[in-house]
């Protein structure tokens, strides 16, 4: 098991490519924290993975973006298996509009749950790591990371910005053996790119059929969706390689939609 005995902390894992990859990392051995905004969905989560995978794992209610939360959240977890060592940001948004009408307030939504929530969390996390000698930090880019789209402008700009947090967190850790990378995941089929397809045909003035084909799997080689079992291969990766070689990295994992 590439996981045995660690505790990784899954933000935004009640559903979605969180529970995916929360429930990996338990069938690999390791104390899963399932921590989303309802703390009786991350109970109901942190149950089942335990029932699937008889790992251990806790619940606790978090959001991102409360300072005052994440930093309560952590230290429950500290005070029941007294380590972290493995973080994954994952937590996340969407919000679809023209850059010329969207309010400030969702602008700063996104910014605050995207960013400030991978900033808050690492934050909180890192000193536990440090004291350890060792620790992974994942963040959950996106090919927006790496490219734009329309209508998503605080989306692309926070994923942008997590591949610069990550750089500067792996060259701050590397001296504590902390690690940071960011996945870099293509359209996954989620409830929240559900949401996307008839807001985004909508605003395009396209059919719901043109926006799956035509602009979400476009330019990947299958025009196949990618799945949150992909993003949870990726995830173990990160969190279970050995030394400080793979640090300060983003892979993306997109059938090829976007090739660096």
């Amino acid at each position: 098991m590439r996981l045995k005995d660690k505790v990784a902390i899954v933000t935004g894992s009640a559903s979605g490519i969180g529970k995916e990859i929360a429930t990996k990392y338990a069938s690999e051995g390791a104390k899963i924290v399932i921590a989303d905004l309802n703390l009786e969905k991350s109970q109901a989560t942190a149950d089942e993975i335990t029932k699937e995978t008889g790992a251990a794992s806790m619940a606790v209610a978090m959001d991102v973006t409360d300072e005052a939360a994440v930093n309560a959240g952590i230290e429950a977890v500290v005070k029941k298996w007294g380590q972290i060592d493995v973080l994954v940001s994952n937590a996340g948004i969407q919000i679809v509009n023209p850059l010329e009408s969207f309010s400030l307030s969702d602008w700063k939504k996104m910014l605050a749950i995207h960013l400030d929530g991978a900033f808050l969390t690492t934050r909180a996390c890192l000193p536990h790591m440090y004291k350890a000698g060792s620790g992974s930090i994942i963040f959950m880019g996106s090919v927006h990371s790496k490219e734009a789209s329309v209508l998503k402008a605080p989306y692309v700009t926070a994923k942008h910005g997590l591949i610069g947090l990550a750089k500067v967190i792996a060259k701050e850790g590397a001296k504590h053996g902390v690690r940071a990378n960011v996945i870099c995941p293509g359209f996954v089929r989620t409830p929240l790119v559900d949401k996307q397809i008839p807001e985004q045909a909508k605003e395009l003035g396209i059919s719901e059929e043109d926006v799956i084909k035509n602009v979400m799997l476009k330019d990947t080689v299958d025009a196949e969706f990618t799945t949150t079992a992909d993003v949870a291969e990726v995830a173990l990766l990160f969190a279970s390689f050995p030394t400080n070689a793979l640090t300060g990295q983003s892979l993306v994992v997109s059938h090829g939609w976007f090739m660096q």
